[in-house]
């Protein structure tokens, strides 16, 4: 994606039994880069329950965000989590439309092989990865022990500890090197690049 300037527009969608540390540094670190971050929940509240029982409070239900387009759907992992963003009908057809119109979706820990390859959402080839306890049901296996892998719209990643370089790849595909090395030194992640 060619770099900009303009404010870009980011949907991590939550569920109960997401990844806290996944979805919170995706958030923060797009906010960080001046992107327009909207958490949805996939659940009848907005309040979900992550996976090591923190609370997050979503901005609006998935229902709602499903009628706005965004330049990055960004899908924290967890179990149950990852189970509940598949199985949630808006989400799904809300990353159809997002493949169909050429704009980035990104996955980590075990959502890329739990939701995305599980409903046809990885293209035929893609270099994608997962958590460990998951990578094995991925079709492609050549990438599956990268941190971050980034084939074309699709960006994937392993799990917690890889979530600060998948967050900055998804601000450099945005905006960048600059606004990445900007967004990195004052987390003192600095010099980094990815």
């Amino acid at each position: 994606m060619a770099a900009s300037a303009s404010r870009k527009t980011v949907l991590v969608p939550i569920a109960n039994g997401s990844e806290e540390m996944e979805a919170v540094i995706i958030i923060d670190v797009l906010r960080r880069a001046g992107a327009e971050v909207t958490v949805a929940s996939v659940e009848n509240e907005l309040v979900v329950t992550c996976s090591r029982g923190v609370k997050l409070q979503a901005d609006v239900s998935m229902d709602s965000a499903a009628s706005s387009t965004y330049d990055v759907i960004a899908l924290p992992g967890g179990m149950p989590g990852a189970e509940r963003l598949r199985d949630c009908g808006a989400l799904e057809r809300l990353l159809r439309e997002q493949a169909a119109a050429g704009r980035h979706t990104a996955a980590i820990c075990a959502t890329p092989a739990v939701f995305l390859e599980a409903k046809g959402l990885v293209g035929e080839g893609a270099k994608v990865t997962a958590h460990p306890a998951f990578a094995d049901k991925l079709k492609n296996q050549s990438a599956v022990s990268e941190r971050v892998v980034v084939d074309g719209l699709l960006t994937t990643s392993r799990g917690p500890g890889t979530a600060f370089e998948f967050a900055l790849s998804l601000v450099k595909q945005l905006y960048g090197e600059e606004k990445l090395q900007a967004v990195a030194a004052p987390m003192v992640m600095y010099p980094y690049s990815v």
